[in-house]
C-alpha cells in the first residue's frame, strides 16, 4: 500500500514562498506518478502539478504556471512543490496523491492513494 505524507505548509504573506514536500513509500512498480491537488474553501479540488517516476511526464496547471515548480528526489523518495509569488487565492488544503500510471494524466479519479492534506494560507 502506497503511503504519502505531506509537510511544509503554513502561513505566508502574499508574494512569499513555501516548499511543500510529499514523502512516499510502498510502490511495487517502477512506474507511477505523483501529483499535487488543492482544495480551497467552497471550491472543487484542483490538480495543479504532477511528475512521473521517470521524470519524462510532467504537468503544471495554468493557474500556477511560472510560479510553482515540481521536482522529485529519488534518493529521499520525496516530491517537492516549490511555490513562489504566492497569492491569496492560493490559500487551500494541498494534497499529494499517487497513481500507478507512469504518465501524468491529472484526473482525480485515477489517483488511488492520498496524503492527509496540509494547509497553506496566504494572508497579510
Amino acid at each position: 500500500q502506497v503511503q504519502l505524507v505531506e509537510s511544509g505548509g503554513g502561513l505566508v504573506q502574499p508574494g512569499g514562498s513555501l516548499r511543500l514536500a510529499c514523502a512516499f513509500a510502498g510502490f511495487t512498480s517502477d512506474y507511477y506518478s505523483i501529483a499535487w491537488f488543492r482544495q480551497a474553501p467552497g471550491k472543487e479540488r484542483e490538480g495543479i502539478s504532477c511528475i512521473s517516476s521517470s521524470n519524462i511526464s510532467a504537468y503544471v496547471a495554468d493557474s500556477v504556471k511560472g510560479r510553482f515548480t515540481i521536482s522529485k528526489d529519488n534518493s529521499k523518495n520525496t516530491v517537492y512543490l516549490q511555490m513562489n509569488s504566492l497569492k491569496t487565492e492560493d490559500t487551500a488544503i494541498y494534497y499529494c496523491a499517487a497513481t500507478t500510471i507512469g504518465l501524468c494524466f491529472v484526473y482525480e479519479q485515477l489517483f488511488k492513494s492520498w496524503g492527509q492534506g496540509i494547509q497553506v494560507t496566504v494572508s497579510s
